[in-house]
């Protein structure tokens, strides 16, 4: 499927373990201020493709990758290309709320402190306005003190959205963000996910089907390590092209 003026343009993307292909030829383009969902059976590599938009895959040993990733007309595989602030600019949300033990304020501002804000004021501006946009706000302003690990599941992450959103990235992933949780803290962050579309490009990995259906523009599904079929999510869902696609769809196999 050809994406106008995409976000990011992958093109033959393979990356190996050692001698083990896990991604095989992958090529898509993502669109800007859009919902993007991975989706497929466990262990088809659709988190590990996630991960080489922002090159995580480098902490592991042992990974090849061959191909090209390209984010607004850079390719974020050169050789020279700055991994930190590659990661600024592509955040992450993982399936498990990663936050630390610290306060709830502390928490959002780290990436901050790191980047070298030490204004207050300014890191006061930072949580507010984060926690607005995570829809957070409200539950934590009066709490901000208090150990983040004190907060529920759905509050949790939130919160890790809120702190991804802090370093003002263009791009967020989200691997599976809200698998471990319960269905009305799932609701909201779905609710978040669209909103957020509106300033940010937004890829998702999930492995429910209703999930990617609700919130996402487009989707991608991946088996075995190719991409199988990439397109709107609507004919994704009611008029797929490939056979392999309806099968899964329709849970015949996965």
């Amino acid at each position: 499927m050809v994406i106008k003026n995409p976000k990011i343009n992958v093109s033959a993307l393979s990356l190996y373990y050692d001698s083990k292909q896990a991604l095989k030829n992958i090529s898509i383009d993502i669109p800007s201020n859009r919902v993007t969902a991975f989706i497929g059976p466990s262990g088809c590599g659709k988190s590990t493709f996630l991960r080489t938009l922002n090159r995580m895959n480098d902490l592991i040993d042992g990974v090849r990758i061959t191909g090209d990733v390209i984010i607004d007309g850079v390719n974020i595989y050169e050789k020279n290309l700055d991994v930190v602030n590659l990661r600024k600019r592509v955040g992450m949300v993982f399936q498990k709320s990663n936050l630390f033990p610290k306060s709830i304020y502390e928490n959002i501002v780290f990436g901050s402190r790191i980047n070298g804000i030490r204004d207050k004021k300014k890191l006061d501006e930072i949580v507010e306005r984060t926690c607005n946009q995570a829809a957070i706000w409200e539950e934590v302003k009066d709490r901000l003190n208090e150990n983040a690990l004190s907060l529920s599941g759905g509050q949790q992450q939130r919160l890790c959205i809120a702190r991804a959103l802090a370093i003002e990235p263009d791009i967020i992933l989200m691997d599976e963000p809200a698998s471990a949780l319960d269905p009305i803290s799932t609701a909201k962050i779905e609710e978040l996910i669209f909103d957020l579309k509106k300033n940010y490009t937004i890829v998702i990995v999930t492995h429910n089907m209703q999930q990617a259906a609700r919130v996402s523009d487009f989707t991608a599904f991946f088996y075995i390590g190719e991409l199988i079929e990439y397109d709107k999510t609507s004919k994704i869902f009611t008029k797929p092209s490939i056979k392999k696609t309806e099968d899964y769809i329709t849970g015949r196999f996965g």
